[in-house]
């Protein structure tokens, strides 16, 4: 029996094209926000959602975050970097006046990647957020009577009959986003054809009572054991203003002695740490085959 996967949707948003490489072969149902996705995994709607987490320009995606720590039990079970193109689209009727279009639809993160290209370029027109790339591009196509565009991929240009007038308006060349599946039980990643990019183990680490030097003692666990951490990042408990846990990647599988020893050390310590997952990562290397030609 194959997998049911929860993506952000609609059809054709990065995460769409992220899950069709991750999970060729099975069953995706597009969801419109990540909490959606979440709570569709959390009530048996759902096997696997796979989310965006973070991206190489404007950072982690807080939602996620908070949503998996506050609101959910379901452990990362893999992850899938992917690299982003974003390109301006508007309907056929005005491909040739799209100069002179009043509105931008897009994610708020895919606004902010090409933040250089909209002021110099369309300068004066408005920026509106919507919850995915793809429901933006939805949108333009549904109001041909309405000078806007879209900030998206490719693909969702050819699913929504658009008309892409500038390619590649992100304003960085290296933007990549992390996707994670999350699931209540492990994940055979059957049929997969990316990369393996390594293994990673993520831990939230809540400081005791605050004092000097605290998170540099956790650090130190890490450090003494030479253990690689690709991230570490607060976020807000939502109990009070100054009260925060941390978010730790680590650059390896959960083993028998490092981490386990560095967890224990760290609760000796007085903190309280939980393990949010150790998984596989896999890397989609070829931009243009995968986000153009899936």
């Amino acid at each position: 029996m194959g997998y049911r996967v929860a993506f952000l949707g609609p059809k054709a948003t990065f995460t769409d094209l992220a899950a069709a490489k991750l999970f060729p072969d099975e069953e995706r149902i597009p969801l419109l926000t990540i909490p959606e996705c979440l709570d569709a995994v959390q009530e048996d709607q759902a096997d696997i959602a796979l989310i965006p987490i973070e991206n190489t320009l404007e950072g982690s995606v807080n939602i996620t975050l908070d949503y998996l720590v506050h609101e959910v039990e379901l452990p990362i079970q893999g992850e899938v970097v992917a690299p982003i193109s974003q390109h301006l689209m508007v309907h056929p009727n005005h491909k040739e006046q799209w100069e002179n279009i009043e509105t931008i639809y897009s994610h708020s993160h895919a606004i902010a990647q090409c933040h250089k290209f909209l002021h110099k370029e369309l300068k004066g027109s408005v920026s509106e957020s919507v919850t995915s790339t793809a429901a933006a591009a939805q949108y333009v196509f549904a109001h041909p009577e309405l000078r806007i565009a879209a900030i998206a991929n490719e693909l969702a240009a050819k699913e929504y009959g658009l008309e892409i007038v500038r390619h590649n308006i992100h304003d960085f060349a290296h933007n990549h986003t992390r996707f994670i599946a999350v699931s209540k039980e492990a994940i055979r990643f059957r049929g997969h054809s990316e990369k393996e990019n390594g293994s990673k183990t993520t831990l939230m680490v809540t400081l005791p009572a605050d004092h000097p030097g605290a998170l540099h003692q956790v650090l130190s666990a890490f450090s003494w054991r030479k253990l690689n951490l690709s991230k570490i990042e607060s976020r807000p408990m939502k109990t009070g203003l100054g009260n925060y846990f941390f978010i730790i990647d680590i650059n390896m599988e959960m083993d028998e002695v490092l981490i386990p020893s560095t967890i224990s050390e760290l609760e000796t310590l007085g903190c309280t740490v939980k393990i949010l997952g150790s998984y596989p990562s896999f890397l989609i290397s070829n931009q243009s085959k995968t986000f153009s030609e899936t």
